[in-house]
């Protein structure tokens, strides 16, 4: 009878799956997989076979389900819907899900062959009923949850986009009423340097907006070659956007003269955004009437913008875990802990890389590294 042969040959058979599974160089087999895998499956199959042959076809349907593929709340239905779920953890595809269950098929028939235990015919549909159930509940979960997987991963990437455009629309009205406070406490004139900002910020803010509204437009569209602009008018630009931030907070912002003719290539936007965040970062943890430092300079092939301030230094690990998206580390818990991530993710978008050196005692160095460029002739 296949049940007996079955129980008597489990080891084998389980063996024989494991290596096949080996052969295709699927992921390591693990205790998870096998738990609701083949070794349950053939228990299952085992008490179905029992059943049928002792004329408890209602126990046989409790167990395997029945005939036709309809999916069912069956022993076999459930452990292969579990099955299906950890091959996707594992990072199985969808084919081995299938393959698993005609793996064990396939060495009952040629353990059978090479024994000579002949088979009657209804244990044989029964054979084929249960694997053709455990496999559409198996790779019915697996595409389940794999789109499930998907579309969460969907919610987290439009999460993190609209942190984004909170954050900085947060930052430019923020840098717009300073200076509408300091033109009205200060009766300052319209045609000023606060004026320009207060202008700016607000031209900045909705340029932000419109930059959402016509990524939606051009989503999957290919983008443009990115323009290259001068360096010394982009670290002016920056500089006179941060100098208000800078004097609200107490500290002074220095930036050292940019050699002429140095260009760096990007999203400009997003790239004044980054050195924006790194210098709010700096002012935010350091203390007042202290210096934060804006440096820019060409070495070799490569732009360095550089932000010193005076933090005191980073608490140990720090470093590793700062720009992880609402990662805070200071005793200063306003904001969302995204200005960083912000930062990075715009230099990264334009071929560049970001880091942070720890200067104990004294404070941090961020770095944004930039591709050097030929401006335009």
């Amino acid at each position: 009878m296949l049940h007996t042969f079955l129980s008597d040959s489990r080891s084998d058979l389980i063996e024989r799956c494991k290596a096949k599974v080996l052969q295709r160089q699927a992921p390591s087999v693990t205790q998870v997989q096998l738990e609701y895998g083949i070794p349950l499956f053939l228990d299952q199959l085992i008490r179905t076979l029992q059943a049928e042959q002792g004329d408890g076809q209602a126990e046989s349907l409790r167990i395997s389900g029945p005939a036709g593929g309809a999916l069912s709340a069956s022993e076999i239905g459930v452990t292969a819907a579990q099955h299906g779920k950890e091959l996707l953890t594992l990072g199985f595809t969808v084919n081995e899900a299938v393959h698993t269950y005609g793996d064990l098929c396939q060495a009952i028939t040629d353990l059978a062959v090479e024994s000579g235990t002949p088979f009657e015919v209804d244990e044989f549909r029964t054979l084929n009923r249960c694997l053709d159930n455990a496999i559409a509940d198996a790779v019915t979960e697996f595409s389940r949850q794999r789109e499930s997987d998907i579309s969460d991963q969907h919610t987290s990437d439009a999460n993190k986009r609209l942190g984004y455009l909170a954050h900085e629309a947060r930052n430019m009205l923020g840098t717009a009423l300073l200076a509408h406070t300091a033109l009205r406490s200060g009766n300052l004139s319209l045609q000023g340097a606060t004026s320009t900002i207060l202008e700016r910020s607000l031209h900045g803010l909705a340029g932000l907006i419109d930059g959402a509204l016509d990524e939606i437009r051009v989503l999957h569209q290919q983008t443009e070659a990115a323009p290259v602009f001068a360096l010394d008018e982009f670290i002016s630009e920056v500089h006179g956007t941060a100098e208000l931030t800078a004097r609200s907070r107490g500290c002074t912002l220095v930036a050292s003269p940019v050699q002429a003719g140095l260009a760096i290539a990007g999203n400009r936007a997003l790239l004044l955004a980054a050195v924006a965040n790194l210098l709010q970062n700096a002012f935010k943890f350091s203390p007042p009437h202290s210096q934060v430092t804006l440096l820019a300079m060409a070495a070799g092939e490569r732009i360095l913008i550089e932000v010193h301030d005076h933090c005191g230094g980073l608490p140990a690990g720090a470093a590793a875990s700062m720009f992880q998206p609402f990662s805070q580390h200071g005793k200063d818990r306003s904001g969302l802990g995204l200005g960083l991530t912000i930062a990075q993710n715009a230099v990264i978008a334009s071929g560049g890389t970001l880091s942070v050196r720890d200067v104990p005692g004294t404070g941090c160095v961020f770095t944004v590294n930039l591709p050097r460029c030929s401006l335009p002739g």
